[in-house]
């Protein structure tokens, strides 16, 4: 490990999220030895994930497109986490987040799945998604998986488990809600996941593959506040998923790594820290989760160090008999320890929900 504490605290949360979305373990084990500052983090990251873009680019020239295809996916996830919590360097950052985009549209042209990029009209302007189809849909319109990501997330984080939803038949769209991903710039963190819910099925509602009757909300960490709000304020929604999300968010936050709570108030578009705390107040479900009329999965790592694994009682507690509560004891947040576990049942559950 390096002697930057930032560095360290970082890894020791993070390094099971990153190996489960897409990062090589071999490269993981370089990044931990080369990253010995968090002002070199993004550089770093940046560096590592430009050898796999510039690799995608030769195995193109080969006309071997899958093969670049996968080079420019995982690219783009690095790139994603060379931004990881940077959001303190808003010239880095963009640069990142640029790359990552470049990176995912290039992966997109050549995917084993069909992926296209859509921007959804939301009040002045776009929410921005990713909708993918199974490789093999079949005769009838298919049902749909609405994927949130969480606080230093974005929908191209989404991809991996985005595939465990395919493999069962099911469409997804990966989203960046406000204050997420490419959509933050234009819009805030937010309560208005009724809208936005809205908004995305109105756009898909006419679309010749997707079943608009058949439509479930999924979310991971502060997305997995999103996901029971979402399905509270939209009753479309016909299931929703919450995998390791707050309750309320006010008491957690100030629990987070400070670089978290500073990405906070910067996708909250806020100007303090103070500021961001006294928000963070307004995230709760409490006297709305009643609401929730929908089959309801709250998923749950016990060894969570960033949400409390109370959060998902107070969850299940307060939408009562809709909800189904799994706690994996090994779990850590989001699960990320043990994708094997989560990524199948939670794809099995909804699938299973769009069945009956």
């Amino acid at each position: 490990m390096s002697k930057d504490p930032q560095v360290d605290l970082i890894f020791n949360h993070f390094i099971p999220r990153y190996i489960a979305t897409g990062v090589d373990p071999n490269d993981m084990q370089r990044l931990v030895q080369r990253v010995d500052a968090w002002s070199n983090w993004c550089a770093i990251w940046s560096d590592e994930a430009l050898k796999h873009e510039l690799h995608g680019n030769r195995e193109k020239d080969l006309n071997h497109h899958l093969t670049a295809s996968e080079s420019w996916l995982r690219a783009a996830i690095y790139y994603h986490y060379a931004k990881h919590l940077f959001g303190a360097d808003p010239k880095q950052f963009e640069t990142a987040q640029n790359n990552m985009l470049r990176c995912y549209q290039l992966a997109a042209q050549n995917a084993k799945t069909p992926l296209q990029k859509l921007k959804i009209p939301y009040k002045d302007d776009f929410i921005h998604a990713y909708l993918r189809t199974p490789q093999h849909p079949g005769p009838q319109a298919l049902p749909l998986a609405i994927i949130l990501p969480g606080l230093d997330a974005c929908k191209e984080e989404l991809h991996t488990w985005s595939n465990s939803f395919l493999d069962r038949g099911v469409a997804t769209i990966t989203l960046d809600g406000p204050g997420q991903g490419e959509s933050a710039q234009h819009f805030p963190i937010s309560l208005d996941w009724g809208g936005v819910m809205s908004a995305v099925i109105d756009a898909l509602s006419a679309h010749p593959n997707i079943d608009a009757s058949r439509v479930g909300v999924v979310g991971q960490s502060l997305g997995a506040f999103y996901s029971p709000l979402s399905a509270a304020l939209e009753p479309r929604l016909k299931a929703c998923i919450s995998n390791c999300g707050p309750f309320s968010f006010g008491p957690v936050l100030p629990q987070m790594p400070k670089v978290s709570q500073d990405l906070f108030r910067i996708r909250a578009h806020l100007n303090t820290l103070d500021q961001a705390l006294e928000f963070a107040h307004e995230l709760t479900l409490e006297s709305k989760a009643q609401h929730i009329a929908c089959p309801t999965l709250i998923v749950f790592g016990a060894g969570d160090k960033i949400i409390p694994v109370s959060e998902g009682e107070l969850l299940r507690q307060a939408i009562a008999s809709k909800a189904e509560l799994v706690i994996y004891e090994e779990g850590n947040h989001v699960c990320f320890n043990i994708p094997y576990k989560f990524r199948p049942l939670t794809a099995d559950w909804f699938a299973d929900q769009m069945r009956a």
